[in-house]
């Protein structure tokens, strides 16, 4: 079962599972499973949807014996992670955390759902469970976009967070460029016209980030290496990829699964992709929030702890629990 909304579209949509059509596809951050729902994409039944019965009760148990960071841990392992930073002269590197609800005797994940989208009318929504995994999320950036008639490809470079209300510094300036200047890279390897915007405010909820949209026109055969070059973004690893990586895996306390992977979705018209943030793993008995941020040499882990804390509240602001 899967039902999702594509942004700024209130149309609910759901996967028809008759054949093997490619539909929606959730891919982990190390690319290495996948989740599929092949079919056809069509509009949901509202009544049934509505009538739909969607609680925790449904979902399997938390056996994964995870324990969520406390600020004290989590701000000692930034600390390592900045020194590892400046040691290198890396100019980001993504750090994560989960953050492990369990107060709570029932949650309503239809009603949740239905919050989500109206919390986020700009974003890729969605709430699956296929028996073995059960997911909710919803996020703006857009890893691709791809129009199978005018093989027009678009992306975005999206990073640095504040509240809505804050003004830039040089800490958000200095995280986004070096993912606007990788993007920029990687798509003149697959076109020598290259058209990048002007960067501006892109606000989600209630925070903000520094968005710069690309837009351009590839082969059609090239559009799946394209992907694989652009994933993870330095938004999502930091740069240099391979080094960031490998200090993810060192110093998170968590996999990251789904979070900070991608979603496919394919339509008549179009193939988009669209980073896996914002997003929770759900169980009968626990709500696993996943949360990061872009760590950089100015950065202060108070801070950055109150950012994660502030990313999670896209998701536990918008439950209906009982």
């Amino acid at each position: 079962m899967i039902y999702f909304k594509l942004p700024f579209n209130e149309g609910l949509h759901t996967v028809e599972e008759t054949n093997d059509k490619d539909a929606v596809n959730f891919y982990s951050y190390n690319s290495l499973t996948q989740i599929n729902f092949n079919g056809n994409i069509i509009k949901a039944d509202l009544i049934k949807f509505h009538d739909l019965s969607v609680t925790n009760e449904f979902l399997p148990e938390d056996t994964t014996g995870f324990t969520a960071e406390t600020k004290e841990e989590y701000c000692n392992t930034l600390q390592q992670v900045i020194e590892i930073i400046k040691e290198n002269n890396l100019p980001k590197l993504v750090y994560s955390r989960r953050k492990i609800f369990t107060a709570f005797n029932t949650i309503d994940y239809k009603a949740s759902f239905e919050n989500l989208c109206q919390s986020y009318p700009n974003a890729f929504r969605y709430l699956f469970n296929d028996r073995e995994n059960a997911w909710m999320g919803a996020f703006s950036e857009v890893l691709g976009k791809f129009n199978k008639a005018t093989h027009e490809f678009e992306t975005m470079a999206l990073a640095g967070t504040l509240p809505v209300s804050e003004e830039w510094t040089e800490k958000e300036i200095e995280e986004q460029k070096p993912v606007t200047s990788y993007i920029q890279t990687i798509l003149k390897n697959y076109s020598d016209q290259v058209q990048q915007s002007e960067t501006y405010d892109h606000v989600s909820g209630n925070i903000k980030h520094l968005r710069t949209d690309f837009k351009t026109t590839i082969k059609p055969d090239d559009l799946d290496n394209l992907i694989q070059d652009l994933h993870p973004t330095p938004a999502v690893c930091g740069i240099p990829k391979d080094f960031c990586n490998e200090n993810i895996r060192k110093y998170e306390k968590f996999p990251r699964e789904f979070y900070a992977g991608y979603i496919k979705v394919e339509t008549e018209e179009s193939v988009l992709y669209f980073v896996n943030l914002r997003c929770a793993r759900l169980y009968k008995d626990s709500l696993h929030v996943f949360v990061g941020g872009g760590i950089t040499a100015q950065s202060n882990p108070e801070k950055e702890w109150m950012e994660t804390e502030l990313k999670s509240e896209a998701i536990l602001k918008n439950l209906v629990v009982s």
